[in-house]
């Protein structure tokens, strides 16, 4: 292995640590944004933080992009970020924030179908067996719930199932029709693309401003979600197509099967129960994700 190579490698685990940091604390958020807020105003406003922070760095890029490109960077802003906000709010109305986080970790599972059915990805025996183990683990979460009870599962579920398809679709699109673009004029022009849509519903189709106005504990709501926008979704996603374009999309994707354990963490310090299954099944997910990536 080369110096070159090392230095990657370790500059992908640090990379990964901190996203599953970022966006293991965001479904928290989350939900202390929907004490006040409805889903749909959660996932605007999420959306249009991080693309007012983005769109700035967007300005000297418009001209640096072909037409094709923009159509690939319109598909990352709007389904790979813009839909799955609104879907994961939504999701959170039904299920606890540690579920959330649990289910969020099917993303590697879509990121290998999508892959090897329309990007001609070829999946290695160990990465199908350390996916298995992880998505095992992450089946153990699932079953063990928040209290052990098999029936905290609902359909509130399939929003997220929806957003984990974007998400694996997303990663290849960025992968493989977006490599060689660097990471803050892709992220930044895919969000400012998405600016008016956010803006459009958050205060034209929302109510937004009258609830920010009126009801107690809005401003709150407003800096939970307006962090996770800036940091859990703006820096995130900067960081996160930065680790796309050096590393394998298996690899990066990988974080989803990191961020249960943190969201469940949150979970428990916001007074959600934590079991025995929890535990081994977070210890299965990072046996996983091991086997996934050992050399």
């Amino acid at each position: 292995m080369t110096g070159s190579t090392t230095s990657k490698l370790s500059l992908g685990w640090v990379l990964l640590l901190l996203l599953t940091l970022i966006w293991g604390s965001s479904f928290i958020l989350i939900k202390r944004g929907l004490d006040v807020f409805d889903a749909g105003e959660v996932g605007a406003l999420r959306m249009f933080a991080a693309s007012l922070v983005l769109s700035p760095l967007a300005i000297k890029h418009f001209k640096s992009f072909t037409r094709r490109q923009y159509f690939y960077l319109f598909f990352v802003g709007f389904v790979g970020s813009f839909i799955p906000a609104f879907l994961f709010a939504k999701a959170e109305t039904g299920l606890s924030s540690a579920m959330a986080g649990v289910l969020n970790a099917l993303t590697p599972m879509f990121v290998v179908i999508v892959g090897s059915l329309f990007f001609s990805q070829q999946i290695g025996r160990r990465t199908i067996v350390g996916l298995l183990i992880g998505f095992g683990g992450t089946a153990v979460l699932m079953l063990a719930g928040t209290d052990g009870e098999l029936s905290k599962l609902n359909f509130f579920g399939l929003y997220i199932l929806v957003a984990t398809i974007m998400y694996g679709t997303n990663v290849n699109i960025i992968k493989y029709r977006l490599h060689g673009i660097k990471s803050i004029p892709l992220t930044s022009m895919a969000f400012t693309l998405i600016l008016p849509f956010a803006a459009g519903y958050l205060f034209l189709a929302s109510d937004f401003v009258y609830k920010l106005n009126t009801v107690p504990g809005a401003g709150m709501a407003l800096f939970y979600v307006s962090i996770l926008g800036v940091i859990g979704t703006a820096l995130a996603m900067v960081l996160f197509n930065k680790l796309i374009q050096f590393v394998s999309p298996i690899f990066a994707s990988s974080v989803t099967y990191l961020i249960p354990i943190v969201a469940v963490a949150w979970g428990l310090f916001d007074n959600e129960v934590l079991l025995t299954q929890h535990y081994i099944g977070m210890l299965i997910i990072l046996v996983g994700v091991y086997i996934t990536n050992r050399k």
